[in-house]
């Protein structure tokens, strides 16, 4: 029986993570539930899964949180430093760190410190500080397990391959709700637009990377201190069809990849029981049911933020950190229809251009970049406006 704490519970992420964990009540049990501000859904999860903590990180909500759950016999804390503390806690097996974002940085590292395995959804965390965060996990012996689906499709295309060395990966992108679209149409386009995505059911902030191939960028990222790879190794191509997650080449040229539906859940328990695969409900793939599966190269000159992604983690250093920061003030100036859709790649560009490169950033340097980068990006967010 696994412990599990979700960070960010009431996201895309964290309610799957509890549709998996309720499918195998003999296999999981929820220790630490945690959300920002929906205290509501919060609650509802909380009087369901029994977990011994809830953390709220919105102060304001605590009293609402802590009368509706106090009769349960749920502890209830709130604020950030309750969220950093939580994953210390000797009853957690696993953290699955749902959050969104810079805010997954600084818990993940505690949790780690504390010596608890990584079930990450937050892809920021090794954007951000990938090389801190390996080097940490490292020496505590904890393993990080991937619940992108993409990251995840690697990690089980390697299953029993750890001794070989790989040639190269490449991380499959659906292409977004813009796929083959001119420079020209994207100049309009509008914030409902860039939230419908053709296949995957995601939040917000996520949505609109996918649509701008930003979510595509940050993965590789991710995928280069998940799996120790280098810049040259690391490819991408748009597959339309979500079908194939991603694929390992190997140095005999020999290619495995990981194939189903999308459908978050699968990585999500396989990153949860692994090394065991449990038995599930979810919809099976059927290759009658799709008569193509296409492969395309994905178009670097329209859709600027994967070739800035590329950029930043060339660069090394700070510059994927401010790589990450400019782009959560983009999206969400774009959520917030402040800036145009393009305009988000010329905010990003501008970011990398002008904050102070740092060859080896300590986990201060990261927070005085993010801070940095934020402020640059307001100012030049307000030229635009």
């Amino acid at each position: 029986m696994k412990k599990i704490a979700i960070l960010g519970s009431t996201g895309s992420i964290g309610t799957q993570a509890l549709e998996v964990i309720g499918a195998h009540p003999d296999a999981f049990t929820v220790e630490v539930l945690t959300a920002q501000n929906n205290a509501d859904l919060l609650i509802r999860q909380a009087i369901a899964f029994k977990p011994n903590v809830v953390v709220i990180g919105n102060e304001q909500l605590y009293d609402s949180v802590f009368a509706a759950l106090d009769p349960h016999h749920i502890k209830v804390y709130a604020g950030s430093n309750a969220l950093n503390a939580v994953v210390e806690m000797d009853t957690i097996d696993v953290v699955l760190t749902a959050m969104v974002g810079y805010a997954g940085l600084k818990p993940t590292l505690r949790a780690i410190q504390a010596g608890k395995n990584i079930a990450l959804a937050n892809k920021e965390t090794l954007v951000v500080a990938g090389q801190l965060v390996t080097e940490l996990a490292r020496q505590k012996g904890v393993n990080i397990y991937p619940v992108d689906s993409e990251h995840s499709a690697i990690f089980q295309c390697l299953a029993g391959e750890f001794h070989n060395p790989i040639e190269k990966i490449i991380l499959t992108a659906s292409g977004g709700p813009f796929r083959g679209k001119t420079e020209s149409f994207l100049q309009s386009v509008t914030k409902a637009q860039a939230l419908k995505h053709p296949n995957w059911d995601m939040g917000a902030k996520i949505t609109i990377d996918s649509a701008t191939l930003m979510n595509k960028g940050l993965e590789v990222i991710e995928a280069k201190w998940l799996f120790g790879l280098e810049y040259h190794q690391i490819e991408v191509v748009v597959h339309p069809q979500s079908i194939v997650h991603s694929l390992v080449q190997f140095e005999d040229g020999s290619i495995k990849a990981q194939l189903g539906l999308p459908d978050m859940k699968l990585p999500i328990q396989y990153a949860l029981s692994y090394p065991n695969r449990l038995k599930s409900a979810f919809p099976r793939f059927d290759f009658a049911d799709y008569a193509q599966l296409t492969f395309e190269q994905p178009d670097t000159k329209t859709f600027r933020n994967l070739a800035l992604a590329y950029e930043a983690m060339g660069r090394g250093g700070n510059m994927p950190c401010v790589l990450n920061a400019a782009n959560e003030v983009a999206v969400q100036a774009f959520l917030e229809d402040k800036i145009k859709f393009l305009a988000m790649s010329d905010l990003i560009a501008d970011c990398l251009a002008k904050v102070a490169y740092i060859a080896q950033p300590s986990y201060d340097d990261f927070i005085q970049t993010d801070k940095a980068t934020r402020l640059r990006a307001q100012e030049l967010m307000n030229v635009m406006a």
